[in-house]
């Protein structure tokens, strides 16, 4: 394998985070003087069968498309999502009429033709692909997200020497929610949840800021309190011992379009970390886990009486759960352990590889 790759945020660990007109301008000199040197490297690379391009290449793809195509090899584009889907259908920063919009899904509909095929984290996410772009369904392929295995599989962890932490034997729950604060993610289902369990053995805990915080801030301050803490940040390093160290994680509860159609990385990570789990149920998430398993409890979208419901049917779970320890889940990882992951992406690569060529 050839990496020919420029590090532009070395040092930033969340990029939604960078602040202020003076360290965007900066990011985005960054980003533009690498691509001199990258395509210089490409063009001096050896002998190579096809081009990925990871996510987020938007840009990446559009500047390899005329040297790909000189040294006829196929571009295989990890897009990942649809960066016109995340900002006017799912996060509406802006409406499907504006000019930014249009820019957009020009951008990304020029960027799906560049690449031999386009890759998606779930079928459900590749069907919007081919119909917001008119794209052939065999020019899309889909291959699961997964998680990092030193980062988050329990055993991987502590035979790094990691300490992983552990829930406490009391009668309280902690109930995790790490992210970022956006639609998709339906934040506002948590806290009206916790809102509805007041009194209950419920200490709920939610990590991340983004686009919604102030909205969450106003239903928390205006409500009645809550056995809530409020964690900004924490280092990604840390999330391990955030999960395993409580009872219960959260995954996503939007009702958006987008919500249905992807996996998020935290549903992976807590899978793989071996923790019991809730989060809504979708078409998306159905293609991961086709039949209940033990320790999962998939909700109806913005639905809080459907996610405490959820949540008493794990406090009556909990000692079965306890005793499956390491193996609670393990059929669910085994569909994205890294030899899967792996097979699925020679096997897009192989049916590439045996195309033509565009002349």
């Amino acid at each position: 394998m050839i990496e020919i790759h420029s590090d532009i945020w070395s040092g930033i660990e969340d990029k939604s985070q960078v602040k202020g007109l003076g360290a965007k301008l900066k990011s985005l000199l960054t980003w533009i003087g690498s691509y001199p040197r990258l395509v210089l490297r490409y063009s001096r690379a050896p002998e190579h069968d096809a081009v990925v391009v990871g996510y987020l290449g938007h840009l990446d793809v559009l500047i390899l498309w005329p040297l790909a195509r000189l040294k006829g090899k196929p571009i295989v584009w990890d897009a990942f999502l649809s960066l016109y889907d995340t900002i006017v259908q799912d996060r509406k920063l802006v409406g499907p009429g504006h000019p930014i919009a249009w820019f957009v899904w020009a951008w990304e509909w020029l960027a799906c033709r560049a690449s031999t095929r386009v890759v998606l984290d779930t079928a459900a996410h590749a069907a919007l692909f081919t119909g917001l772009y008119r794209l052939p369904a065999r020019r899309t392929a889909v291959a699961l997200v997964g998680a990092e295995t030193l980062s988050f599989d329990r055993e991987a962890a502590q035979g790094a020497g990691v300490a992983i932490q552990r829930p406490s034997a009391g009668d309280e729950l902690t109930i995790l929610f790490y992210g970022q604060f956006i639609p998709l993610h339906g934040i506002d289902t948590i806290v009206r949840a916790a809102q509805r369990a007041i009194g209950r053995p419920y200490r709920w805990v939610l990590i991340g800021r983004g686009q919604e915080e102030a909205r969450i801030r106003a239903l928390i301050d205006t409500g009645p309190r809550l056995n809530l803490e409020w964690i900004s940040w924490v280092p990604y390093g840390d999330l391990i011992n955030w999960i395993t160290g409580s009872d219960l994680c959260l995954g996503i509860f939007g009702d958006t379009g987008k919500a249905s159609r992807v996996i998020p990385n935290k549903v992976f990570q807590i899978l793989s970390a071996g923790q019991p789990l809730v989060t809504r149920d979708s078409p998306a998430i159905r293609e991961l886990l086709s039949e209940p398993i033990p320790g999962v409890y998939l909700v109806p979208p913005a639905d809080p009486q459907a996610l405490l419901d959820a949540i008493e049917r794990f406090r009556a779970d909990r000692s079965a759960i306890a005793a499956a320890g390491g193996e609670l889940h393990a059929t669910a990882r085994e569909r994205f352990a890294l030899p899967a992951l792996g097979a699925a992406w020679l096997s897009i690569l192989q049916e590439v590889g045996r195309e033509p060529a565009e002349a």
